[in-house]
């Protein structure tokens, strides 16, 4: 019997990997999401090697953010290659600019001496099989009434009417179900910022559970998080999830077997940047082990994305900046793009949605 349970393991092992290959197999280019503080718009770029790239829509958005948001405006944009092979984006339903831009009369959508700075209530999301045609649906979390296993300073559990953000959503699978699951940045109230999970419907229209904490700070001795932690991105390499995070403006990595948790924070881990930045993003070169960590320096004027590399998950090695003279990362028609996420994409895939563009 123990034989038997070490072979069926093997094989579950294998064959998600030797799926993962075939898929690979069929990538020929990439395809980038961001958003600018300018218009708070959805943004596309592309690139055939991974090194060069090219906005899309002549960096103009592909979709405005006042057509598909509540609040007008979206940020953090992220894709995702779904397990039906199509195509899923999930952004922050959030307009930092709302009054400026006439959106609104207040700086904030709620008060921001109750709920802080940057508040907002969901989500917006998007389906397509193509890249080019989408549904939409918007995500309002104050509307949930499941648990949100957070109290209050008085120990009473609070409601998510409460919750201060829903921030930076981004999607991985369940390997150990085949289900989608997102994760996001959330705050209660003016508490510190934390990692939350849910599952999603096969369609992304819906949750299929009730959102519960994955990953946040250590605590101090009251049971609070002593850190804001923000901006999650995951991805499995092998046996193991890679979880990496923003820490007030430092890099955090994390790992675990279990895609849930719990994930056991690497305190030796840097990315060798010293100035504050946010927003990682872990996408692997096609027909290479090789991992592209892809982040935002807002600390840089204008903003821009550094890159590193590693093949290991242990050593990670700078490539510096878009169009930096050293480095090979290169924009032809963009700049000022705000947290970026990257996926594989098929040659028809890239050459359709280039068409699509250019005219």
């Amino acid at each position: 019997m123990i034989r038997k349970a070490m072979l069926l393991l093997l094989v579950m092992v294998i064959v998600p990997t030797i799926q993962a290959k075939k898929k690979e197999k069929k990538m020929a280019g990439y395809v980038m999401v961001y958003h600018k503080d300018v218009d708070h718009g959805l943004h596309m770029a592309y690139s055939w090697d991974g090194y060069t790239w090219t906005a899309l829509n002549d960096d103009q958005p592909v979709m405005a953010g006042d057509t598909i948001a509540e609040q007008k405006g979206i940020r953090d944009p992220f894709i995702f290659r779904s397990p039906d092979g199509g195509f899923c984006v999930a952004m922050t339903d959030l307009h930092v600019f709302g009054q400026r831009d006439g959106y609104r009369t207040t700086q904030w959508e709620r008060d921001g001496r109750k709920y802080d700075w940057g508040n907002n209530r969901g989500l917006v999301l998007l389906k397509s099989s193509d890249l080019i045609q989408w549904t939409r649906t918007n995500l309002d979390f104050t509307k949930l009434t499941c648990s949100t296993g957070m109290p209050d300073v008085d120990g009473a559990p609070l409601s998510w009417e409460d919750v201060g953000c829903v921030w930076a959503p981004e999607m991985v699978v369940d390997d150990r179900s085949g289900r989608i699951l997102m994760h996001f940045t959330t705050r209660f109230l003016r508490s510190r910022n934390f990692i939350y999970y849910v599952y999603m419907n096969d369609d992304f229209t819906a949750m299929t559970s009730e959102p519960k904490l994955l990953f946040g700070s250590e605590k101090d001795e009251n049971g609070n998080f002593r850190f804001n932690m923000i901006d999650s991105d995951i991805v499995k390499v092998g046996d193991t999830y890679h979880l990496f995070a923003t820490q007030h403006g430092l890099p955090v990595h994390a790992t675990s077997d279990c895609v849930t948790g719990p994930y056991v924070q690497d305190a030796s881990f840097s990315d060798g940047e010293s100035q504050r930045h946010e927003a990682p993003n872990v996408w692997k070169r096609i027909g290479e082990d090789k991992w592209i960590m892809m982040f935002d320096n807002y600390s840089r004027n204008p903003h821009n994305f550094g890159f590193l590399e590693t093949t290991d998950f242990k050593t990670f090695t700078p490539i510096g900046y878009f169009d930096e003279p050293e480095s090979p990362m290169k924009r032809t028609n963009f700049a000022e793009q705000k947290h970026g996420a990257v996926v594989q994409v098929t040659k028809a895939e890239l050459k359709a949605l280039i068409a699509h563009w250019k005219k």
